[in-house]
């Protein structure tokens, strides 16, 4: 962070503030870890603090401290929208433009307060009156603790933050093996670890508990997986029907696109899962090496992310999208075969 952003921030934080922290819609590890991190710093801090996801979060992160607290806009909407039209101050975490949040947005948008962006992907919005941004960062969980760190209030760090923060950056670095865990992601880590966060006990809370559902969900996206070895690429899908089938719940396909970057030889992954609530197939992208995935869901499906993760979706059916990826991919057919 910036001096500039650190003397902003250290100003808007001088006396006590109604402040609320918001994640993005269908919020992930890191961004319910980095909410809660930052709001046990901020509350240890003097302020007054409230963390609003705009939808529900997955329950294998319903363990974590503070998480409780978490009002969920779409269950709370007058309670959500008055704590918003009150607030002094709005973090926004892990997103970095207002329409990631969902209905939440006309909320946002129409607040007096100072809005504040921690966030580590491509092409920030400018909304924010401090805004610290760095696409090279492995999570926003690291950044709220280098937050702290540029703040002068390292010491502040507390078991409960250490064990948020340190959920937020193993999710979202895929257990520390993504390219974008760097040296200081793992000096972050072990401070975090040293402060409290049992690395081996939050390992389990979050990959060891798996449903029978879930479990055979993932057999049958295993078998629908589907090898384009012309493109290095592979790809998943998964209908409407084989979710509620398996008793779909929110977080349920959390990794299942991994699988198919793990193949042998695959350097693009992708899964489709029809959601027919919402008229859509939502979208997940993988990469390895310096294949972006980024500008491939910004081209073409209205999505967006980091280099080698990004989201998108798509308004046609599930064959359509499927159809319409494949006569894609050989304008990408270069990049693909050279990466």
């Amino acid at each position: 962070m910036n001096k500039e952003t650190t003397k902003t921030v250290k100003t808007l934080l001088t006396s006590p503030k109604k402040i609320v922290i918001v994640g993005h819609k269908n919020p992930d590890g890191d961004a319910v870890g980095s909410c809660l991190g930052l709001s046990f710093f901020l509350k240890s801090l003097g302020h007054i603090v409230t963390v609003i996801m705009p939808n529900d979060f997955p329950d294998f992160l319903k363990w974590l401290p503070g998480c409780e607290e978490i009002i969920v806009f779409e269950k709370e909407v007058p309670k959500s929208t008055e704590l918003v039209e009150r607030a002094n101050v709005i973090f926004t975490l892990d997103f970095n433009s207002l329409d990631r949040v969902g209905e939440l947005q006309t909320v946002l948008e129409k607040t007096s307060a100072k809005f504040v962006m921690i966030d580590h992907h491509q092409q920030p919005a400018d909304y924010a009156m401090a805004t610290f941004s760095d696409v090279k960062m492995s999570s926003t969980s690291e950044m709220v603790f280098h937050f702290m760190e540029a703040l002068g209030q390292a010491e502040k760090l507390s078991k409960e933050i250490a064990i948020n923060l340190y959920t937020g950056i193993m999710t979202d670095t895929g257990s520390f093996r993504f390219s974008s865990t760097s040296p200081t992601t793992h000096r972050v880590a072990a401070k975090l670890i040293e402060a409290g966060a049992k690395g081996a006990i939050i390992n389990q809370n979050v990959y060891d508990t798996n449903s029978p559902d879930r479990m055979k969900l993932l057999g049958v996206a295993l078998h629908n997986l589907h090898i384009l070895p012309e493109f290095n690429t592979a790809y998943i899908t998964l209908t409407q029907k084989e979710l509620d089938d398996h008793n779909f719940k929110k977080g349920d396909t959390e990794g299942f696109v991994n699988y198919a970057l793990s193949v042998k030889g695959v350097v693009f992954a992708v899964i489709f899962i029809e959601n027919k609530q919402e008229n859509l197939v939502k979208i997940s992208f993988r990469s390895k090496d310096d294949f972006s995935v980024n500008d491939f869901a910004r081209n073409h499906y209205s999505g967006g992310g980091h280099i080698n993760a990004a989201g998108g979706k798509s308004s046609q059916d599930l064959n359509k999208t499927i159809n319409e990826f494949i006569s894609i991919l050989p304008r990408y057919k270069k990049q693909l075969t050279n990466a």
